[in-house]
């Protein structure tokens, strides 16, 4: 029986380090999400370094959304090290289907099996070589558009696929699940999407059942979204809010709000 409050409460006692090769926008943020919700971040990208600090983690997340020559190396160097070191990384590939540049890159990535993979639903559909309407970062595409494409890439991967949106999609290839909670203002905020991949790392640090562990990371970052939606007055109380939302998120509120659907008959 899926138990969201005890996936929270393993990641905080264990407070994982997060290896996080992310955009330039996004730093902040996810540095501060990740330390909220109860895990250790660190930006760590150089090509120099990178392998090394893989060995030191306990989970990686890899974003393309400020995609340079140099840091598609560091990607790679990285996700082989986690790989080989049997450490847990989610790939997030932000406008994935926006230029040749990113869909040669997300391709070469999904190659080095990730762990997770979690986008929007015109990134996964674009991941997945399918037509998308995608704009950019924006999705453009329904979550339903995006579940066949989300279960041919986990089965692909061996890996889980987690697909953003007002209901949450994640499967992988063998069970499936959607989470309803989140608030209208969480795509108002920017890279909250992004940092939600950072706390996706450091739920499936040590996990063992990465599906579960994906599933109930979802949840949580939907449950305080709508927590902070109730005491903003905008995209900028908002962010605020919901910082602190996570940082105090409790048993007790998940089990109350949350909303979700798990189907183990694929």
């Amino acid at each position: 029986m899926f138990d969201c409050p005890s996936h929270l409460a393993r990641m905080r006692q264990n407070a994982p380090l997060v290896q996080n090769i992310t955009n330039h926008v996004a730093m902040n943020v996810m540095a501060n999400v990740l330390l909220a919700v109860g895990a250790s971040p660190a930006m760590v990208h150089a090509k120099e370094e990178v392998e090394e600090f893989v060995a030191l983690a306990d989970a990686l997340s890899v974003n393309i959304g400020t995609l340079s020559a140099e840091w598609v190396g560091s990607m790679e160097l990285a996700a082989k090290a986690a790989n080989q070191v049997g450490k847990p990384w989610v790939f997030d590939p932000v406008a994935v289907g926006a230029t040749a540049f990113r869909r040669r890159v997300g391709t070469r990535i999904v190659e080095q099996n990730p762990s997770v993979i979690r986008g929007n639903a015109s990134e996964i559909i674009a991941l997945a070589s399918e037509s998308s309407s995608g704009r950019g970062v924006d999705s453009t595409d329904p979550v339903e558009a995006a579940e066949q494409a989300a279960l041919e890439l986990a089965t692909l991967t061996g890996g889980v696929v987690a697909v953003s949106g007002p209901v949450d999609f994640i499967t992988d290839g063998k069970r499936k699940a959607r989470v309803a909670n989140g608030h209208p203002l969480m795509p108002r905020i920017t890279v909250l999407g992004c940092s939600q991949t950072g706390v996706v790392a450091a739920f499936i640090a040590g996990a063992e059942n990465i599906f579960d562990a994906t599933l109930a990371a979802m949840a949580c970052y939907g449950v305080a979204g709508e927590i902070a939606g109730e005491s903003a007055n905008g995209p900028g109380s908002f962010a605020v809010a919901f910082i602190d939302a996570l940082y105090n998120l409790n048993d007790t509120q998940l089990n109350a709000r949350l909303r979700l659907e798990i189907d183990d008959d694929l």
